[in-house]
């Protein structure tokens, strides 16, 4: 490995860590107010915390002659924010009604979903991702399924959100090399927030009171996890293949299980603790290189 590949591998583990650890703030500001109206504060703080280092790393390429491709970012920031508005939606929504750990291994489905969607951009599939794919349906069914052959809705809820997240992916692969990844970051929190915030007066009664009652989450969720840790993905991604990191990325799963145990007393069911980990040895079979078994 490379030192920029490990650079970035660390940034992305860094990234994983915080997302994983959000699902704990994420759970905890619903208690003060909705899920559109906890998204869009924490999106809006985490544009707003980047602005100064945007402007300073804009000033920097300026100073160096680096030109930088406005339409390349514009339709960037638009298409992330808009995939993240979404994923992030039906994220929130799903905590709502599953824990913690589990809506973070589902939503860590995406690292397969990631090279099977990029078939529909010319990326190649080795057969691995097609055998990972029923394994970690294999896992899903362990992990969501009761044995009445029900699906929990918090569990439907955060499988749709996987789907989200592996767009959201692919399209930060696209951008991610033509454009400044701060700046990106930001655009797509500002996007993301302002759907959001739209969506929280239609749908919900949004408060100052209510916010400001749940400030610790936000400012994690919105410093942390939107501020920090999204930017730290767009410019890890920069230095790897979007599957390599993807699976780095998946750790969040593993950190979400250990935030939950921690801080919240949540725990699993040995049966949901084995669809856990089916699901885990599914994400990193997929990311084998082929010719390799696990």
């Amino acid at each position: 490995m490379n030192k920029t590949a490990f650079r970035s591998s660390l940034l992305l583990f860094l990234t994983a860590t915080i997302w994983g650890f959000s699902f704990v703030a994420q759970s905890k500001g619903m208690e003060y107010v909705g899920p559109l109206t906890f998204n869009g504060a924490r999106a809006v703080l985490g544009g707003i915390v980047l602005i100064p280092f945007a402007a300073a790393q804009s000033a920097s390429n300026r100073k160096n002659g680096i030109k930088a491709d406005k339409r390349a970012l514009f339709r960037g920031g638009l298409l992330c924010g808009f995939f993240l508005f979404l994923a992030s939606s039906f994220q929130q929504y799903g905590i709502l009604y599953t824990t913690v750990g589990k809506s973070g291994f589902i939503t860590a489905l995406y690292i397969v979903l990631v090279p099977i969607f990029g078939l529909f951009i010319k990326r190649k599939t080795g057969i691995l991702v097609w055998v990972s794919a029923a394994v970690a349906l294999f896992g899903l069914y362990l992990l969501c399924i009761t044995e009445e052959l029900s699906v929990n809705l918090g569990d439907a809820l955060t499988l749709a959100c996987a789907v989200l997240f592996a767009g959201h992916i692919l399209v930060i692969d696209r951008f991610a090399a033509k454009t400044d990844g701060v700046t990106l970051s930001m655009l797509q929190f500002f996007v993301n927030g302002a759907l959001a915030c739209a969506a929280a007066f239609i749908f919900e009664k949004p408060s100052l009171t209510g916010i400001l009652s749940a400030w610790a989450p936000v400012l994690y969720a919105g410093v942390m996890s939107c501020g920090v840790a999204y930017t730290l993905q767009i410019i890890g991604q920069k230095g790897l293949e979007p599957s390599v990191a993807s699976l780095i990325l998946s750790l969040e799963s593993c950190m979400a299980v250990l935030a939950g145990w921690l801080l919240l007393g949540q725990s699993l069911s040995p049966r949901e603790l084995a669809g856990c980990a089916v699901m885990f040895a599914a994400i990193v079979l997929a990311q084998l290189p082929p010719g390799k078994s696990a």
